[in-house]
């Protein structure tokens, strides 16, 4: 990762031995000098957490000393700022050249403290970027409510003093297998682009086993570029071709039935920046999240419409999952969290938002609606419809809560997993099976349902339980709402990927549903993030 230099190593290199020539002119203090405190104070006054550092460690320098450890940093630090583009950072953001200016025309001692203050400045801003990322997540969506776990300015420099040869520079960005793979993505995306693409689109909007004709023509032509089958110059739409539209709907998250109908031939014209920048925007998701997933967790990832469990690394189990409806109150928020317990035949107990916008008005309307719902008072006792005036009440007035029994006709099925929230969002099952088969599943208030809840059930409780699921219908069977606590509390990870690397080291693409990944592809662009001025 640290091997590929926007800048040449050997220039890097010449750099830092000028600098060190340029430390050794101005005579380096084997003690901070009054001039020197004096620049760093002066240069860090308005970054109160670097002033702190800088006090605390009496002003001893961190870049500009005259040992190997010194200079090692320094090395680092202007090899990993000259090469952010591998990361889908903006160069700009650093100005590498005027750093290395300043370096190379120290003078005195007192430019000595401005450069040690301005590497300081440079190393935390990089160190924040590729560690966690240069947005802020909840400056550009609603949805985006995860919690970045950021280091202080301390944190980060007493590790870089620590470590050895400028290590901890090196080891700043993510270790994830996703992350790693997704900067080879990136690259091979980019000398794509430089080598012209994926070639001409398709010019038709279905195409089907047993055509002919140049659109065929084009579409296998396409699809060999992408890596989906072997060259071949046949004209007609043959079992070949058939499977490579299979291989590509199965990578896309597309129905794989082999037509190449409208929606496959969208994203098969999708040109190579279109997924350049979801590999761009997934590297910067992944700078989000913690470092430290869980031996175990579970991974929700909204745009595959997925629940997986993750074991040291592998997945062991997966279902599909519904989402919520792409509207404004009902998506999905993204965020991290700790599964405490299952409870087997829940209640439904209905949140405010959905009694006061969808249930209320059916109420006024007729106050036997929603017969399968009991309304309760403020202690929870159950309420006689027949003495309720129901049109007295606004949505901000209305005193009663609503509740549905457990039963296979709940909304919740007869499983939910909670890991509690300010947002009220957990896993659960649903009598709506059908929606399963869809290849888009945006149906739900924004709680996220699954496939097959009672299989995620038996292996949450197979750490706990000899015999998980006999367990699990046990407690079923007895149509008793109970609460199952987990032993171990499981990390959940709600995420949102529209490209990310398969267990088989295969890249996958889905679409942006709640267009998130627009939204923040253009933050990065106005932060100065920008793709390879090629066309693809």
């Amino acid at each position: 990762m640290t091997s590929v230099f926007s800048k040449p190593t050997c220039l890097i290199l010449a750099a830092c031995l000028a600098v060190s020539a340029s430390l050794a002119r101005a005579e380096t203090p084997a003690a901070p000098s009054t001039a020197f405190q004096m620049a760093v104070a002066e240069k860090v006054a308005t970054l109160p957490n670097l002033a702190a550092f800088y006090r605390e460690t009496a002003f001893q320098p961190v870049w500009v000393g005259d040992t190997e450890q010194h200079a090692a940093r320094r090395a680092a630090l202007i090899a990993a700022l000259s090469a952010t583009n591998v990361h889908g950072l903006p160069e700009a953001r650093y100005d590498v050249q005027t750093i290395l200016n300043k370096m190379d025309q120290v003078g005195s001692v007192r430019d000595l403290g401005l450069v040690e203050a301005e590497l300081s400045r440079l190393f935390l801003k990089y160190a924040d970027d590729v560690q966690t990322g240069i947005l802020r997540p909840s400056d550009i969506d609603a949805g985006l409510v995860r919690q970045v776990e950021r280091q202080t300015a301390s944190d980060h420099l007493g590790a870089l003093v620590a470590s050895d040869d400028g290590a901890y520079i090196r080891d700043l960005a993510p270790a994830s297998l996703q992350y790693t793979a997704l900067l080879k993505q990136k690259l091979a995306l980019e000398n794509l682009m430089a080598a012209g693409g994926w070639g001409p689109t398709v010019p038709a909007s279905k195409l089907e086993f047993g055509d002919n004709g140049p659109s065929v023509i084009k579409l296998r032509n396409r699809l060999v570029r992408m890596g989906y089958m072997a060259p071949t110059a046949s004209p007609t739409y043959d079992d070949a071709l058939k499977s490579a539209v299979q291989s590509f709907q199965q990578g896309h998250g597309l129905e794989p039935d082999g037509v190449a109908g409208k929606g496959t031939i969208a994203e098969i014209n999708r040109p190579v920046s279109d997924r350049l920048k979801s590999v761009m925007v997934a590297l910067e998701r992944e700078r989000w999240l913690p470092r430290q997933r869980g031996a175990r967790h579970v991974l929700v990832n909204q745009a595959d419409f997925s629940a997986k469990i993750v074991d040291e690394g592998q997945v062991t189990f997966e279902t599909r999952a519904v989402i919520g409806k792409n509207t404004h109150d009902r998506r999905s928020p993204e965020f991290s969290d700790q599964m405490e317990h299952m409870v087997i035949n829940p209640s439904w107990y209905v949140p405010r938002s959905i009694i006061t916008k969808e249930y209320l008005p059916k109420l006024r309307a007729n106050p036997n609606a929603v017969r399968h719902l009991e309304i309760t008072d403020r202690r929870g006792r159950q309420v006689n419809r027949g003495a309720v005036d129901f049109s007295q009440f606004s949505a901000r007035s209305f005193p009663f809560a609503m509740r549905q029994p457990p039963g296979k006709s709940n909304a919740l099925g007869l499983v939910k997993f909670m890991f509690p929230n300010k947002y009220n969002i957990y896993l659960h099952d649903t009598p709506q099976k059908s929606l399963f088969a869809r290849e888009v599943r945006a149906f739900s208030h924004g709680c996220i349902r699954l496939a097959q809840p009672f299989e995620f059930a038996y292996a949450l409780l197979a750490l706990q339980e000899e015999d998980p699921k006999a367990f699990f219908h046990r407690v079923l069977n007895s149509g008793k709402e109970t609460k199952v606590e987990l032993d171990k509390p499981v990390p959940v990870h709600l995420i949102y990927r529209t490209a990310y690397v398969g267990p088989k080291g295969d890249v996958q693409y889905r679409r942006d549903v709640y267009e998130r990944d627009r939204k923040i592809w253009a933050a990065l662009q106005k932060a100065g993030v920008a793709l390879p001025d090629v066309q693809g």
